[in-house]
């Protein structure tokens, strides 16, 4: 069935919720579109951000921008019922070959689902925030707002992803590792490199010793495990002895005790090449940890029921095999949802240039309007089913202390 038809043969809130996506459909479909041709990087989307906040002022929101002391963050809020429902909107791109993850996907169907919802939201009962989340491929947004109290008081939280086609729909049961990235910094001692490199200390050699300890590490970890590295710096000139090098790296595991591990042994092949080659080692954080997903059960069947609706695939799912979200840190102390959404006749990987060419085509359009459909249906469902939203409710976030983002 497509939408038109769904929209047809809907009952009571949910054909309701169905027309407003309709209702809301071209202006979402020229703001998602733009924002993929526009792409913007972590921290930087201040095209993007601008243009969802003022659609969704347009749609009855009370729009605040700068949320959590964030330049491109936003809290959009209509709304006073008790239950807090909070539909998270992603919009950066990725260096050089911009949105490849599909992030306008995600932007479209949050903000169609909340245009949608606006109107009944005294009805069901709930505050609903749509909430403007910079910097997830790198710099975790929402684990900087979650810290700094933008999910207080937040009983649900919802958002999809897209993925190659294929993927069931049915998010119970899947999920995304925790991932931590790290800068090494290798510091040696400069020399000619033709008349004196007997006194340097080559702070390249590290660089390199450190890859090849981590390559033969591989073979000896589990095969969900994940890790992946680049060199940044390692000498500018042939004939200078490098002094300086720097490797980005990062480890990816789906629980935080095998992360942890897994980061251990990752480290001690960065000592062993320092020790090696006589060079002095720092290691420091980059970004926030990304924690694991969870998919919260009852939102999951909310969601399938839709997308069954839809003529969707909801067949179990064994898992992904990799990708990490700062989404999982929503959920871990959230009830959340993050489902997958599926682009027809995407058969490349994400994060490639192909996967950005498709992220922008009808098909891939028109999924965003059956997800955020899915999404809308998927919080009614919460806020009038009583068992939810005792739950959701008595379930709402309020923060016991202040983390160390930066783990």
């Amino acid at each position: 069935m497509n939408l038109d038809e769904i929209t047809a043969a809907a009952t009571g809130v949910h054909a309701e919720l169905a027309a407003g996506v309709e209702r809301w459909r071209e202006q979402v479909h020229t703001l998602a579109r733009d924002i993929h041709a526009n792409p913007e990087l972590s921290f930087e989307e201040v095209k993007a951000s601008s243009a969802i906040a003022a659609l969704l002022r347009g749609g009855g929101f009370d729009v605040v921008m700068g949320t959590a002391g964030l330049s491109t963050a936003f809290t959009a809020t209509v709304g006073s019922g008790e239950l807090t429902v909070a539909l998270c909107i992603e919009y950066d791109a990725l260096p050089q070959i911009g949105h490849a993850c599909g992030h306008n996907l995600i932007a479209g169907a949050s903000a169609a689902a909340a245009l949608a919802l606006a109107p009944l939201a005294d009805s069901l009962g709930i505050t609903l925030k749509a909430i403007g989340t910079p910097a997830e491929e790198h710099g975790g947004g929402k684990v900087l707002m979650l810290e700094a109290g933008a999910f207080d008081g937040v009983g649900l939280s919802l958002m999809v992803h897209p993925v190659q086609d294929g993927v069931t729909y049915n998010p119970a049961g899947t999920s995304a590792q925790a991932v931590g990235r790290y800068r090494a910094t290798f510091t040696g001692k400069a020399a000619h490199a033709a008349a004196a490199p007997h006194l340097g200390v080559n702070a390249a050699d590290a660089a390199v010793l450190s890859q090849v300890a981590v390559g033969l590490l591989r073979q000896q970890i589990p095969g969900d495990h994940r890790i992946a590295m680049y060199v940044a710096e390692a000498g500018h000139v042939t004939n200078i002895i490098p002094e300086r090098a720097v490797v980005e790296f990062e480890c990816r595991a789906f629980t935080l005790p095998e992360y942890e591990s897994l980061l251990v042994r990752v480290r001690r092949c960065f000592e062993g090449a320092a020790l090696a080659t006589g060079t002095e080692l720092s290691i420091e954080s980059t970004e926030p940890l990304y924690e694991p997903l969870l998919q919260n059960s009852d939102l999951a069947a909310n969601w399938t029921t839709a997308m069954d609706v839809f003529g969707k695939d909801i067949s179990p799912s064994a898992g992904l095999s990799g990708g990490s979200t700062d989404m999982g840190n929503i959920s871990q102390v959230i009830p959340s949802l993050h489902p997958w959404l599926s682009i027809p006749g995407a058969d490349v990987p994400i994060h490639s240039h192909a996967f950005a060419a498709l992220s922008d085509t009808p098909a891939a359009y028109e999924v965003m309007f059956e997800a955020a459909v899915a999404l809308a249906w998927t919080a009614a469902d919460a806020a009038t089913d009583p068992a939810q939203r005792t739950r959701f409710i008595a379930g709402a976030y309020r923060p016991a202390v202040t983390k160390d983002h930066f783990a």
